[in-house]
This record gives C-alpha cells, structure tokens and sequence, in this order.
C-alpha cells in the first residue's frame, strides 16, 4: 500500500516524523512506538518479516537513546533488566521461528495483526481502568516523585502476591522488592515471545508486568524497560536482518525523527505525574488496537479504505498522544 500513497522524498519525510512522534512516546513510555511501527508497516503493504524485522532494528536504535537519558535521570534497575535479558532472548528467538513459518503459511500478516489487537486492547482497557480507579490510585499510584524516594515505595497488592512466592534464588531490586529470579525470568520469556512474534521490544507487556506483578515504581519500570529493550531489539534485529527481514530505508529515517524525540519523553518523565502516565499509556494501547483492527477488517473484506483509514488512525494516535505529553510536561514545568 506504501507503494500507492506515498514514494521518494515524501515517504521519507513521513518516516521522520513518524520517528519524532514515537521518539516521544518511546522515551515516556519505555515503548509506544514499536507497537506502532510493525502495523503501520504491514497496512503500508510491507510483507510480514520486513515489518517485524525493520520494527525492531527500530526498537533497538531508540531504546539506545532513551536508555541514556533514563540512566541520566537514575531511572535504571539495571539488576532487574539484567535477569530479564537471557528469557527475553530465548522467547525472541522462539517469536522469530514463529513468524517465519506462519510466513511459509501464508498467514503471518492476519496472524500478528489479530495478535496485536488481542493484546493492545485487553491491556490498554486494563491499565486504563487501574489507572483511573480512585480507589486502586491510592495504593498504585504511590510512586514517590524524586529517584531518592524509590526505596521508600509501596507496590501495588498484586505484586506483593506475586513477590511473596519464595523460589530461590531471590534477588532485591529497586523500592525494596525482593522477588524470586524464576518469576523475573519467567515474564522476560513471555515477553520475548511478543517481541520476535510482534516486531516490538515488548515494552507494552513488560511495563505493565514490572508495574503491576513485580511492583516496580513507574520511572523505573520505564528506564529499565528501555535498557532491556536495548539488548532484545539488538538480538531480534540481527537474527531478522540475516534472513533479509530488516530494510534500512525504513529504519533510517525513523530513527533519524526518533533521535530527539526519545530524548524529549525520557525528561518528561522526570516532571509528569506517573498517574498520568499511566493513563496515557492505556490510551495508548487502546489507540493502536482499533486501528490495527480497523486496518485487519480492511484486508479481509478487501476495502483499500478502511486499509488507508486504519493507516491514518496508526499517524494520528502517535501524533496525538505525543502532543499530549508534550503539553502535560510543560504544564509541568511552568507550574
């Protein structure tokens, strides 16, 4: 579809902007923009392992800059991220054989954009929910405000369930969470699954995980989800790029746009209220599940307008959440 409505220059130019806008959400978020990137691609006519490949050289190259500016800002569990990264290895690994061979089906495109909607709306209304109740707000959303205050933080009931199955090794992490190595590794896999099977880094599962089930402050569950990203974009793009999965004529000028705006929504993390983040996020999420599903219904009944429309709907969610960071933050900082 790419082919029909955008070539040269101008399509290069949507991708920078794109890039910016997601480079926004990317560094506020710990994703956002990922789970954009693979739909937006695959309603543009790109075949399956492209779109999922180019997603996530993507991930890796903005997680690299907003990584840096969260470890700047002392938002980093980087012993957390550590134990994820070796499940998030082996789940990516398992994602990538997954879509290759739905790919020799002919059914990786229909598969992973019913995945997608699946999953962005059962977790968006979900963190919506939570994050709009007064009542849970006042035990989830606790988070102290300075990265000083971390270790003084109260973990939402959920996590204090999960971290209370006494499996050793145990490990503690940031805000005095002791939890057991195996529950960490165990959603790092789960994870990495929906990183090599969506093209995303994973950031749309996992930072609800670490928030709601490990009970990780909301900056750090953020910044930590970013450094972990780094390592399963970085895998996950070098196993598609040596199947030819990954085209730099995408990734480039995404990550030419993504450059600032990773940077941008990682400070604002530092001045935004983490309820609103949290409510952003499940906007977010449910933004992208009724445009991939808008976008699915489209190729199925085969009406290149709802496909067009589904496009669009992809641009102008990223470009609205964004802006609304954007204008929190200020606000922020003015008051």
């Amino acid at each position: 579809m790419t082919e029909v409505l955008l070539d040269g220059w101008l399509l290069y130019t949507v991708f920078v902007a794109f890039g910016l806008m997601i480079g926004v959400l990317f560094g506020f978020f710990g994703m956002g923009g990922s789970f954009l990137v693979t739909p937006a691609l695959l309603v543009m006519g790109y075949p399956a392992p492209v779109a999922v490949g180019s997603g996530m050289a993507f991930v890796f190259g903005t997680a690299v800059i907003a990584t840096l500016k969260h470890h700047d800002l002392g938002q980093v569990d980087y012993k957390l991220g550590g134990i994820m990264i070796v499940g998030t290895a082996v789940g990516i690994e398992v994602g990538r054989i997954s879509v290759f061979y739905l790919e020799d089906l002919g059914l990786a495109g229909g598969v992973i954009g019913a995945t997608y909607v699946l999953l962005l709306g059962t977790i968006g209304l979900f963190v919506t929910r939570e994050a709009l109740d007064e009542e849970g707000g006042a035990d989830l959303h606790a988070e102290a405000e300075d990265s000083e205050d971390f270790d003084e933080y109260e973990p939402p009931e959920l996590a204090k369930k999960v971290t209370a199955i006494e499996l050793p090794p145990m490990v503690t992490l940031r805000g005095d969470i002791r939890i057991s190595v195996w529950v960490i590794s165990a959603i790092a896999f789960a994870t990495g699954v929906l990183s090599g099977f969506l093209g995303v880094g994973g950031g749309f599962i996992r930072m609800p995980a670490m928030m709601y089930a490990i009970g990780v402050p909301v900056p750090v569950a953020v910044g930590t989800d970013l450094f972990e990203i780094v390592f399963s974009g970085g895998i996950g793009s070098f196993l598609y790029a040596q199947q030819g999965g990954v085209d730099l004529g995408i990734v480039v000028p995404l990550l030419a746009g993504s450059a600032l705006g990773a940077r941008v929504g990682s400070a604002a993390t530092e001045v935004v209220n983490a309820d609103d983040i949290k409510i952003y996020f499940g906007a977010m999420l449910l933004a992208g599940s009724v445009a991939v599903g808008v976008g699915e219904i489209g190729g199925y009944t085969g009406v290149d307008e709802l496909e067009t429309l589904s496009f669009l709907l992809i641009i102008g969610s990223a470009f609205v959440v964004s802006l609304a960071v954007l204008h929190t933050s200020m606000k922020a900082v003015r008051e």
